[in-house]
């Protein structure tokens, strides 16, 4: 919680401890909805600072395992209860973020009226979407100043700001005038205005101020000043003047790169058509996250190159190959089900699961092309080394992937908070791996007779020979072409 600054700590933790109390209502509100006599909230701590106008309240919950609420639910059950407390510039319930918030847009410019108009803006525009909550910037009030501007009249006199400011803040902050001693310690002593000479405006306008020529004319006379709040803090990106306006998803079924797209392209580029000067940026989770998705799309490319550039010279054929690489995008359907079966929203930990998904299915069709292209060169017909590869290879394959995805079940259906940081991770592998094996023992065979058909097409249509199947494989070929150039030299 964020109350305006300078605001008492006696005052915030007032009202800090009045949403701890409606907090506390909750556990009650808890056992009813769910029927249970188990604490929802096993403890609460609060704490002041770090200035006096900031507060914080930590909750310790029930484990995830035993409680029936999640914790985004049980945040929002926190907001309702408490409900709308005036005079609160930020209030923000749930757990923070490693990598920052979900939506976090950074607007930039030098023109700070157009960047205080369009922060404003944006956050009135984020406050209708549903699917977002806790709409914050980081660029609140400050303190209160009291901002003195010199008259005519005081030039005339011969003032300058600095000697009114300063006689100013000698009369109400205080001005060192003495040092005694008494024993070993040192006294410093003060002088300043009586508490009831320094309480209000009033008294600053009609505070004596004195002239070059003795004389002691009234601060209101001679200057005008307002009340106005000024600045806590400025940050700055590439040398432009920054406000990030953060928020949080309202439920874990969002999609985070929906939102940002709607924000995107429904609601930044009219506000960056009023206020020109005024730029914008994805910076938090989405920014890590993207930094994450271009590194990896630099190194996965070089991967899978040189992946299939070895399962060429194994096989010694580009086709067979690409075979077996083809197998890689069909097994993401099984990836993206096992997302939608688990509730889970695909994420950077999904395609990790997905990339180590790759080299699973890739070495299990390596064990199956590898076995036809063996029995090729034993003298088996085309189709009837097909068959038999697909059978002697059914075992093995099926007891590796039921062995893997049998190991990563407990990681898939733990629902506690440790194990859903990487059950995404998991869930790609089990699944994809899952559909990946029937892949390989259906989808493989018909890929290479379908392969193997078209190249005694093209074999008749541009050579206008028609070979026997098993002599379009290259592992026969290999072995044809060896054996008849041993004959010629004969």
């Amino acid at each position: 919680m964020e109350m305006p600054a300078g605001t008492p700590a006696v005052i915030t933790d007032s009202i800090m401890t009045y949403i701890e109390s409606k907090i506390i209502e909750v556990n009650d509100i808890y056992k009813k909805d769910c029927n249970t006599d188990e604490d929802l909230i096993l403890s609460t701590s609060r704490m002041i600072g770090n200035g006096t106008h900031q507060a914080s309240l930590s909750v310790t919950l029930l484990s995830s395992e035993k409680r029936q609420w999640t914790s985004m639910e049980t945040a929002g059950k926190f907001r309702k209860q408490v409900g709308k407390i005036e005079g609160i510039e930020k209030l923000q319930f749930g757990g923070g973020g490693h990598w920052g918030k979900p939506v976090s847009v950074a607007l930039k410019s030098n023109n700070f009226e157009q960047l205080h108009l369009a922060k404003e803006e944006l956050k009135i525009e984020l406050k209708k979407i549903d699917e977002l909550k806790d709409v914050i910037d980081d660029d609140p009030p400050g303190l209160r100043e009291v901002n003195i501007e010199l008259k005519d009249k005081a030039y005339a006199l011969g003032l300058t700001t600095n000697d009114v400011v300063r006689q100013v803040r000698s009369g109400f902050f205080g001005g060192q005038v003495q040092r005694i001693l008494r024993g070993i310690d040192e006294v410093k002593i003060w002088i300043r205005f009586d508490e009831s000479d320094r309480s209000s405006i009033i008294d600053l306008g009609n505070m004596r101020i004195r002239a070059l020529n003795g004389y002691s004319i009234p601060l209101k006379e001679i200057a005008d000043f307002d009340v106005s709040r000024g600045v806590m803090s400025i940050n700055h990106i590439d040398g432009q003047r920054v406000v990030n306006v953060e928020a949080d998803i309202s439920n874990p079924g969002v999609s985070v790169p929906i939102v940002l797209s709607v924000i995107k392209t429904d609601i930044l580029p009219f506000i960056i058509e009023k206020y020109p000067e005024v730029f914008y940026s994805f910076e938090g989770e989405s920014y890590e996250n993207q930094k994450t998705m271009d590194s990896m799309m630099k190194v996965v490319p070089a991967i899978l190159i040189m992946m299939f550039l070895i399962v060429s010279i194994t096989f010694r054929s580009f086709i067979q190959a690409a075979i077996v690489f083809i197998l890689i995008p069909f097994s993401l359907i099984g990836v993206f089900w096992g997302h939608f079966f688990q509730g889970y929203l695909f994420s950077i930990l999904s395609f990790f699961g997905a990339v180590a998904l790759a080299g699973i299915v890739i070495n299990d069709s390596l064990v199956l092309v590898s076995t036809f292209n063996r029995l090729l060169k034993n003298g088996y017909k085309f189709k009837d080394a097909i068959y038999e590869a697909g059978i002697s290879r059914l075992r093995p394959v099926l007891l590796t992937s039921l062995t893997t995805i049998a190991g990563l079940a407990p990681l898939v259906i733990e629902k506690s908070h440790q194990a859903q940081f990487l059950s995404p991770m998991a869930i790609s592998v089990s699944y994809g791996l899952f559909f990946g094996t029937i892949l390989t023992l259906v989808m493989l065979p018909a890929l290479l007779i379908i392969a193997n058909k078209t190249k005694g097409l093209l074999f008749r249509i541009f050579k206008g020979e028609t070979l026997e199947l098993e002599m379009l494989e290259p592992a026969v070929r290999e072995d044809f072409f060896v054996h008849e150039q041993s004959d010629d030299e004969d």
